[in-house]
């Protein structure tokens, strides 16, 4: 498997500039320079706590969030970073709805512009269900900079799979 295997859809020129820096042992250092220090947010709660304050910043009338967590099988199972899931269940008379997050654990120690660009992914998901214009237009509305975050955590997801951890 390439060792790119998170930037595959980006250009030659860019994956050329990326293998140059694994090569001369520069990613860890352009990822440190960049993104210093890791977030505090360890535990399901505080983390459940930092994504609702930014759903009701950005998406008030959005249906409530049920659960928030950090997840060890994310990645494994779902070859992905974070879930979305809203499961719809008739109670008595009455139709209950829970939005439900998982984060990729892996996120436990990462830079917390890189956990906030995976939170307002999933969070855009209650809004826009596919991975559309409209979708990557709320997420920059959530976060202006979420295309160059989103390139970022995979420079750091690429060094992680290729040294271990940075911080």
């Amino acid at each position: 498997m390439s060792k790119l295997k998170y930037l595959a859809g980006y250009s030659a020129t860019v994956t050329d500039q990326v293998h140059k820096l694994i090569d001369n042992d520069k990613l860890a250092e352009v990822l440190l320079k960049k993104y210093p220090v890791a977030h505090n947010i360890r535990t399901d709660k505080a983390l459940y706590v930092y994504a609702v304050d930014m759903k009701n910043k950005f998406l008030r009338q959005s249906g409530p969030l049920s659960k928030v967590v950090y997840d060890d099988k994310i990645d494994v199972l779902h070859q992905a970073l974070g879930l979305h899931s809203f499961v719809s269940r008739v109670q008595g008379g009455n139709l209950k709805a829970k939005n439900e997050i998982r984060i990729g654990s892996i996120f436990k120690s990462a830079p917390l512009e890189f956990l906030r660009m995976i939170v307002v992914h999933e969070l855009a998901h209650l809004r826009e269900k596919q991975h559309n214009k409209a979708f990557y237009k709320l997420c920059e509305y959530m976060e202006p900079d979420y295309l160059q975050l989103e390139f970022d955590m995979r420079l750091y997801l690429t060094y992680l799979d290729l040294s271990g951890k940075l911080y």
